[in-house]
Protein backbone atom coordinates (compact mmCIF):
# COMPACT_ATOMS: atom_id res chain seq x y z
CA UNK A 1 0.00 0.00 0.00
CA UNK A 2 1.34 3.69 -1.40
CA UNK A 3 1.35 6.27 0.85
CA UNK A 4 -0.82 9.43 -0.29
CA UNK A 5 0.92 12.69 0.04
CA UNK A 6 -1.04 15.66 0.88
CA UNK A 7 -0.27 18.83 -0.24
CA UNK A 8 -0.49 21.32 2.63
CA UNK A 9 -2.04 24.91 1.49
CA UNK A 10 -1.92 27.85 2.65
CA UNK A 11 1.95 28.90 2.41
CA UNK A 12 1.62 32.10 0.07
CA UNK A 13 1.83 35.41 0.93
CA UNK A 14 -1.61 35.59 -0.50
CA UNK A 15 -3.18 32.86 1.47
CA UNK A 16 -1.21 34.15 4.32
CA UNK A 17 -2.76 37.93 4.24
CA UNK A 18 -6.05 36.57 4.51
CA UNK A 19 -6.92 39.14 1.67
CA UNK A 20 -9.05 36.67 -0.20
CA UNK A 21 -11.00 35.08 2.37
CA UNK A 22 -11.79 38.59 3.58
CA UNK A 23 -12.74 39.78 0.45
CA UNK A 24 -15.00 36.91 -0.31
CA UNK A 25 -16.35 37.34 2.51
CA UNK A 26 -17.42 40.82 2.47
CA UNK A 27 -18.60 40.08 -1.21
CA UNK A 28 -21.19 38.10 0.55
CA UNK A 29 -21.96 40.60 3.31
CA UNK A 30 -22.62 43.58 0.49
CA UNK A 31 -24.42 41.54 -1.76
CA UNK A 32 -26.99 40.48 1.22
CA UNK A 33 -26.97 44.28 2.45
CA UNK A 34 -27.73 45.60 -0.69
CA UNK A 35 -30.46 43.16 -1.43
CA UNK A 36 -31.85 44.03 1.62
CA UNK A 37 -31.58 47.35 1.40
CA UNK A 38 -33.83 47.69 -1.27
CA UNK A 39 -36.69 45.56 -0.58
CA UNK A 40 -37.14 46.38 3.29
CA UNK A 41 -40.22 44.85 2.88
CA UNK A 42 -39.29 41.60 2.62
CA UNK A 43 -36.95 41.25 5.46
CA UNK A 44 -38.53 38.84 7.78
CA UNK A 45 -38.31 40.48 11.26
CA UNK A 46 -39.76 38.79 14.22
CA UNK A 47 -40.51 41.49 17.53
CA UNK A 48 -38.74 39.24 20.18
CA UNK A 49 -40.25 38.22 22.92
CA UNK A 50 -43.22 39.58 22.32
CA UNK A 51 -43.97 37.42 19.12
CA UNK A 52 -42.90 34.02 19.73
CA UNK A 53 -41.92 32.27 16.84
CA UNK A 54 -44.41 29.55 15.18
CA UNK A 55 -41.54 27.21 13.94
CA UNK A 56 -40.53 25.59 16.94
CA UNK A 57 -40.97 21.50 16.61
CA UNK A 58 -42.03 19.36 19.86
CA UNK A 59 -38.76 18.36 20.22
CA UNK A 60 -37.41 21.36 20.80
CA UNK A 61 -35.98 21.54 24.55
CA UNK A 62 -37.16 24.09 27.11
CA UNK A 63 -36.78 24.53 30.91
CA UNK A 64 -36.64 21.45 32.85
CA UNK A 65 -39.70 20.23 34.85
CA UNK A 66 -39.56 17.35 37.55
CA UNK A 67 -42.79 14.66 37.18
CA UNK A 68 -44.88 13.95 39.91
CA UNK A 69 -46.93 10.47 40.94
CA UNK A 70 -50.42 10.36 40.89
CA UNK A 71 -50.21 11.33 44.35
CA UNK A 72 -48.17 14.39 43.62
CA UNK A 73 -45.13 13.09 44.87
CA UNK A 74 -41.75 13.72 42.66
CA UNK A 75 -40.73 10.50 40.82
CA UNK A 76 -37.08 11.46 41.20
CA UNK A 77 -35.03 8.73 42.95
CA UNK A 78 -32.20 10.46 43.74
CA UNK A 79 -29.96 8.22 41.42
CA UNK A 80 -27.45 11.45 40.29
CA UNK A 81 -27.74 9.96 36.51
CA UNK A 82 -28.78 13.19 35.36
CA UNK A 83 -25.92 14.77 37.22
CA UNK A 84 -23.49 12.63 36.20
CA UNK A 85 -24.30 12.29 32.60
CA UNK A 86 -24.49 16.58 32.08
CA UNK A 87 -21.55 17.98 30.57
CA UNK A 88 -22.51 21.32 32.28
CA UNK A 89 -22.40 19.81 35.61
CA UNK A 90 -25.27 22.44 36.21
CA UNK A 91 -27.37 20.07 38.35
CA UNK A 92 -26.97 19.66 42.19
CA UNK A 93 -28.80 16.83 44.44
CA UNK A 94 -28.91 16.23 47.73
CA UNK A 95 -30.46 12.84 48.64
CA UNK A 96 -32.44 12.05 51.52
CA UNK A 97 -34.28 9.05 52.83
CA UNK A 98 -37.97 8.12 51.96
CA UNK A 99 -40.21 6.76 54.27
CA UNK A 100 -43.57 6.48 52.43
CA UNK A 101 -42.84 3.28 50.65
CA UNK A 102 -42.64 4.44 47.42
CA UNK A 103 -39.17 4.60 46.84
CA UNK A 104 -35.79 4.53 48.53
CA UNK A 105 -34.74 7.81 48.72
CA UNK A 106 -35.40 11.36 47.76
CA UNK A 107 -33.76 15.00 46.13
CA UNK A 108 -34.10 16.34 49.70
CA UNK A 109 -32.51 19.05 47.14
CA UNK A 110 -32.87 19.60 43.64
CA UNK A 111 -31.12 22.34 42.07
CA UNK A 112 -30.24 23.25 37.94
CA UNK A 113 -28.14 26.43 36.94
CA UNK A 114 -29.85 27.50 33.82
CA UNK A 115 -26.84 29.81 32.91
CA UNK A 116 -24.37 26.62 32.89
CA UNK A 117 -26.98 24.63 31.39
CA UNK A 118 -26.23 23.96 27.57
CA UNK A 119 -29.67 22.27 27.03
CA UNK A 120 -28.18 19.43 25.62
CA UNK A 121 -31.01 16.93 26.84
CA UNK A 122 -28.65 14.41 28.71
CA UNK A 123 -29.89 14.63 31.61
CA UNK A 124 -33.41 13.41 30.10
CA UNK A 125 -31.92 10.37 27.88
CA UNK A 126 -30.29 9.13 31.60
CA UNK A 127 -32.96 9.32 33.78
CA UNK A 128 -34.21 5.75 34.70
CA UNK A 129 -37.76 7.06 36.11
CA UNK A 130 -38.68 9.59 33.63
CA UNK A 131 -38.61 12.02 36.29
CA UNK A 132 -37.03 14.93 34.47
CA UNK A 133 -38.11 16.31 30.88
CA UNK A 134 -37.54 19.37 29.00
CA UNK A 135 -41.10 20.10 27.24
CA UNK A 136 -42.31 23.07 29.54
CA UNK A 137 -42.58 25.42 26.44
CA UNK A 138 -40.43 27.90 28.41
CA UNK A 139 -37.26 28.84 25.60
CA UNK A 140 -36.90 33.01 26.92
CA UNK A 141 -35.85 32.45 30.73
CA UNK A 142 -35.32 35.97 31.96
CA UNK A 143 -34.33 37.73 34.78
CA UNK A 144 -32.21 40.75 36.54
CA UNK A 145 -30.74 39.00 39.18
CA UNK A 146 -28.28 35.14 38.73
CA UNK A 147 -30.27 33.70 41.76
CA UNK A 148 -33.51 33.54 39.75
CA UNK A 149 -32.06 31.49 37.35
CA UNK A 150 -30.96 28.33 39.46
CA UNK A 151 -34.07 26.39 39.79
CA UNK A 152 -34.63 24.59 42.92
CA UNK A 153 -37.09 21.87 43.52
CA UNK A 154 -40.25 23.60 43.49
CA UNK A 155 -39.87 25.74 40.84
CA UNK A 156 -39.12 22.56 38.66
CA UNK A 157 -41.94 20.48 40.36
CA UNK A 158 -44.26 23.95 39.75
CA UNK A 159 -43.17 23.72 36.03
CA UNK A 160 -46.15 22.48 33.65
CA UNK A 161 -45.75 20.24 30.76
CA UNK A 162 -46.71 22.69 27.19
CA UNK A 163 -50.13 22.05 25.56
CA UNK A 164 -47.73 22.17 22.42
CA UNK A 165 -45.85 18.74 23.53
CA UNK A 166 -48.97 16.84 23.62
Amino acid sequence: MAIKVVPRYGNSLKDKLYLPGIAGGMKTTFKHFFKNLKDVGGVNTLQYPEVQPTDITPRYRGVHRLTKHDDGTEKCVACFMCATACPAECIFIEAEERFDGVDEKRPKEFKIDLLECVFCGYCVEACPCDAIRMDTGIFSFTSSKREDFVLNKKALMANEKSKDFE
